[in-house]
C-alpha cells in the first residue's frame, strides 16, 4: 500500500539581477512555476533546492535565504506536498531542462498567467518580503 504521507518537495526563487525565474511546466498540472521538485533519498533539501533549479534552469544557484514552508494538502492536485522555499541568486540567462519546457525571467509586474499550484500565493509573499523584510509564518 502506497504511503499516505506528504512528499517533500524544495523550490527556490532565483533571483537574476532585479528579476526571477520560473518555469513553464513540460507536464501537468500545467502553467509557470517557480524552480522545484521532489526531494529525493539521501538528499537534503537544501541541496534538492539547487540541484532542482540546475535542472530546471541550467543555473548554479547560491540559496540566500529561507522564505518559508508551505504545506496546504490541497497545493499539489496530484498529492499532499510540503515545500521548503528558499531565496536564491544566480548570473546568466536561464533555459528550460529537465521538467522545464522554457525558463524566463520576470518581474513583479509582468508575472506570467496561469501560475500552477500555490505558486502565486509564494510569489506575492516573496514580493512582500523583499519590500518590509517580513517573511511569512
Amino acid at each position: 500500500m502506497p504511503s499516505r504521507n506528504p512528499l517533500p518537495t524544495a523550490d527556490v526563487i532565483v533571483e537574476v539581477g532585479n528579476r526571477i525565474v520560473l518555469v513553464r511546466r513540460k507536464h501537468p498540472p500545467a502553467g509557470w512555476a517557480i524552480p522545484g521538485g521532489f526531494v529525493e533519498a539521501g538528499e537534503t533539501v537544501e541541496a534538492a533546492a539547487v540541484r532542482e533549479a540546475r535542472e530546471e534552469t541550467g543555473l548554479a544557484v547560491t540559496l540566500t535565504a529561507l522564505l518559508g514552508v508551505y504545506s496546504d494538502p490541497a497545493r499539489d492536485p496530484r498529492h499532499h506536498t510540503v515545500s521548503t522555499v528558499y531565496i536564491g541568486r544566480a548570473d546568466g540567462s536561464p533555459s528550460g531542462g529537465d521538467d522545464a519546457a522554457e525558463a524566463r525571467l520576470f518581474s513583479e509586474g509582468d508575472l506570467p498567467s496561469p501560475l500552477a499550484f500555490d505558486h502565486a500565493k509564494i510569489l506575492a509573499d516573496y514580493f512582500r518580503y523583499k519590500r518590509t523584510g517580513e517573511k511569512p509564518l
